[in-house]
C-alpha cells in the first residue's frame, strides 16, 4: 500500500536544523511528508518532481516550526498549592514550607488520595493547554507518590494520556523526589525500601523511559542519588537530575558521570559543573517558571553554558508548587527576559534541544527522515514566538503528519 503523501507549500520554515541561516530559516519553503515522516524540505522552487501528484496544502505564508517539546514537567498530581503560594507572598521561604511538611509532601498527600481516574481527569486540561500552543511531545514525571503503589499509578496515568490525546508522552521515574513523612530522618532506608523497589516495578511493567532525582539539601545527597542511578544503569534506563537549584552539591557533575541526558534548574552551577556537562554531552534544562515563582535571584550561568558549548533547553517545569506554569510560549519569553537568552536560543531550546534532553532522535528539527510534528504560526518572524506575552499565535498543529 502506498503511504499517504502531502506537500505543504506557501510557508516559511524555521527548521531549527544545522544551517548558516538563523533559525535554519528557509523562506518560501515546501515540506513533503510521506507516511507521517518528513521526506523533503527546502525552497519551494527546488521541490522534486516526484511529488508532482501529491496533494498541496497551502499555509498562507505562515511560519512553520518543529512541534514544541516540553521536556520537564510534573503534570500528573493531586490537589494544588495555592495556599502555599500565598504563604510565600507573606514571607515564608520554599525551604521553610518544605521543612514544615508543606511543599512536595502536601502534594504527595493529595496524590495518594486521588484515584487513577481522578488524576487523569485533572491532568488532561493541562495537557490540552500545551497542545493548544503547538506542543507535540511532553515529559511527565512521577514523584508525588513516594510509595510503590502511587508512583506506579502516576506512571500509568502518564501512559494513558498518550492514548487520550494526540501527543507523545515520555515518562520519568522520580521516586527520589523527597523523603515521605513515614520515613522522616531515614532517607537512606526510603531509597532502599521504596524508591529502588518502585523503580524496578515500574521498569518491569514498561512504565518508565528515564530516571530522575532531586539532588538538594532538602531532598537527597549525591551519594543517595548515585545508588538510584546505579539501578537505572543496570536496567538500561537513561538518567537526568534536578541539580543545583538552591545550592551547589555537585549534582550536575554526578549527572555527567552517569552520562545524563540533562541536568535541570542549575541556578547554582559552577564552571567545573558546566565543563563536566559539556564533556558528557549533557543538556542544560533551564526552568524560568520556578525561578520566577520562588522569586529567586541566582540566575543559571547562561554565559558559561555558551562558553563551553552546552546546549540549552527550556521547559515549563509545570508543577503545583514551585512552577504552576502551563505555557511553553510564556516560558520562551521568560527565558529571554529573565535570563537574557536570545529568541533563537529559546526556540531551539523548545525544539531541537528539548528533543535531545529526552533522548529523542526522531524529532526536534524539520529534517528529512524525522517525524512530521510541526507547528504552524500566524507570525512573520520566529522571534515573535518569544516576544509576545500572553498571546498564542498558533494557527494549527500537525502531529505525525496529521492536522
Amino acid at each position: 500500500m502506498t503511504k499517504k503523501s502531502d506537500v505543504f507549500v506557501d510557508l516559511n520554515a524555521a527548521t531549527m536544523g544545522e544551517s548558516d541561516a538563523p533559525y535554519g530559516l528557509i523562506k518560501d519553503a515546501a515540506i513533503a511528508v510521506v507516511g507521517g515522516v518528513i521526506d523533503w524540505v527546502g525552497p519551494a522552487r527546488d521541490l522534486p518532481h516526484k511529488y508532482g501528484d501529491a496533494p498541496r496544502r497551502h499555509l498562507g505564508g505562515r511560519l512553520v516550526t518543529p512541534g514544541l517539546i516540553d521536556c520537564h514537567g510534573h503534570i500528573v498530581h493531586g490537589g494544588d498549592r495555592a495556599v502555599e503560594f500565598e504563604m510565600r507572598l507573606n514571607g515564608a521561604s520554599y525551604e521553610e514550607i518544605a521543612r514544615a511538611g508543606g511543599g512536595i509532601i502536601s502534594t504527595v498527600t493529595a496524590t495518594r488520595a486521588a484515584s487513577e481516574a481522578d488524576l487523569l481527569t485533572a491532568a488532561l486540561p493541562r495537557v490540552d493547554a500545551l497542545i493548544a500552543e503547538g506542543v507535540t511531545c511532553i515529559e511527565i514525571k512521577s514523584g508525588y507518590g513516594l510509595d510503590v503503589e502511587t508512583e506506579l499509578r502516576m506512571l500509568r496515568v502518564a501512559r494513558a494520556i498518550a492514548s487520550q490525546r494526540a501527543i507523545t508522552v515520555r515518562t520519568t521515574f522520580l521516586g527520589a523526589h523527597a523523603t515521605p513523612p513515614d520515613y522522616s530522618g531515614r532517607s537512606d532506608l526510603y531509597i532502599d525500601q521504596v524508591c529502588i523497589p518502585a523503580l524496578r516495578a515500574a521498569h518491569a511493567k514498561g512504565l518508565v523511559d528515564a530516571v530522575d532525582g532531586f539532588c538538594e539539601g532538602i531532598a537527597f545527597q549525591p551519594n543517595q542519588i548515585a545508588r538510584v542511578f546505579d539501578v537505572a544503569r543496570e536496567l538500561g534506563l537513561p538518567v537526568k537530575l534536578h541539580a543545583e537549584q538552591l545550592s551547589n552539591l555537585g549534582g550536575a557533575k554526578l549527572a555527567a558521570q552517569y552520562g545524563a541526558l540533562s541536568a535541570d534548574h542549575i541556578e547554582y552551577l559552577d564552571e567545573d559543573g558546566v565543563a563536566a556537562m559539556a564533556a558528557a554531552g549533557t543538556i542544560a534544562v533551564i526552568l524560568p517558571g520556578a525561578f520566577y515563582t520562588l522569586r529567586e535571584t541566582q540566575a543559571p550561568p547562561i554565559a558559561l553554558l555558551r562558553k563551553h558549548g552546552v546546549p540549552m533547553a527550556l521547559a515549563t517545569d509545570i508543577n503545583p508548587g514551585t512552577s504552576p506554569l502551563n505555557s511553553l510560549l510564556l516560558t520562551l519569553n521568560m527565558g529571554c527576559t529573565l535570563f537574557r537568552m536570545t529568541p533563537e536560543e529559546a526556540l531551539r531550546g523548545a525544539t531541537q534541544n528539548t528533543a535531545r534532553a529526552l533522548g529523542l532522535t526522531d524529532r526536534g528539527t524539520i529534517t528529512a527522515g524525522l517525524r512530521a510534528d510541526l507547528a504552524v504560526w500566524d507570525v512573520q518572524h520566529p522571534a515573535e514566538l518569544a516576544y509576545r506575552i500572553g498571546f498564542n499565535p498558533l494557527h494549527s498543529r500537525i502531529f505525525g503528519g496529521s492536522a
